[in-house]
């Protein structure tokens, strides 16, 4: 399944270095979301026959879980990045997952069958829509009356120390970027909870549901773990743009020392603030 893209550039980046520092560091993504994905698995709370749509599924840990949980149901995880889906793919057949199938879909222009699912989840892949209003409008009528919606965002960049502790390093020897425009796409383009309220009710969704989640996530197990992981995110790439190598050096080093100061026996724990919304369909 394939079909027209409206968000070129997002796609033009997750079908690329960004989805394929992904499939690298699968593993490693899932360690470092393990508290979070509790919190959206617990909320969802997929039912043994339910259809589930998983947007931005990325390597499918959160459709293969929704799998589990419907054994008489089915799960479709789409994406935009064709290497996390092939990754994806992979781990589910396993797994032995006969009900979770993959989309190199874009969830904000896909035709999906209308009131094909009822319930749609997303870890941490609703914030990179070009149009966030046809997205979710989208995304809703792929759901039937009364089908659920749950997934997680991101809030501001700076309640969330896993940004601040290591960019704020970097800062002593890179410039600081300019800000992306309020409500683009992004990590943090869902930070404003009102906005979140706003975008879902006029997308047709009722009893929506915003709640304050803050959970530490592991940025490695030591260091030289942590920081291998850390150079190839979207973070780093943001900060590190157009420096010159000597001055990319000096900042990693910074970092670094950073992420070793916050070092422990169970590895480097930092504090993630996070949103975690459901809402029904009209």
């Amino acid at each position: 399944m394939t079909d027209s893209t409206a968000n070129l550039e997002q796609a033009e980046s997750w079908d690329g270095r960004r989805g394929d520092h992904w499939v690298r560091f699968a593993d490693h993504y899932d360690a470092l979301n393990q508290r979070l994905t509790a919190h959206l698995t617990h909320a969802a709370a997929v039912a043994t026959s339910d259809r589930v749509l998983d947007v931005g599924c990325g390597c499918g840990l959160t459709t293969r879980i929704a799998a589990r949980a419907a054994p008489t149901g089915s799960v479709v995880g789409v994406d935009l990045s064709a290497a996390m889906l092939r990754e994806a793919e992979r781990r589910a057949r396993a797994d032995g997952l006969g009900n979770a199938r993959f989309a190199k879909a874009d969830a904000q222009v896909h035709s999906f069958a209308a009131e094909e699912f009822d319930l749609a989840i997303s870890r941490f892949g609703v914030m990179f829509f070009e149009d966030p209003a046809a997205a979710f409008s989208n995304i809703a009528s792929a759901l039937r009356p009364h089908g659920r919606l749950v997934f997680l965002c991101w809030q501001g960049r700076d309640q969330n120390e896993w940004v601040t502790a290591t960019v704020s390093a970097a800062f002593e020897h890179v410039p600081t970027p300019a800000p992306d425009p309020e409500g683009a796409p992004g990590p943090f383009s869902l930070a404003q909870p009102e906005r979140i309220g706003q975008l879902l009710g006029d997308a047709g969704f009722e009893a929506v549901a915003i709640s304050d989640i803050a959970e530490p996530v592991l940025m490695g197990d030591d260091a030289d773990d942590a920081i291998e992981f850390w150079r190839g995110t979207g973070v780093a790439r943001a900060v590190l743009a157009d420096v010159d190598g000597e001055t990319e050096r000096r900042a990693i080093g910074a970092v670094h020392r950073a992420l070793q100061a916050q070092g422990g026996p169970e590895g480097i724990w930092l504090g993630s603030a996070v949103w975690l919304v459901s809402a029904t369909r009209g």
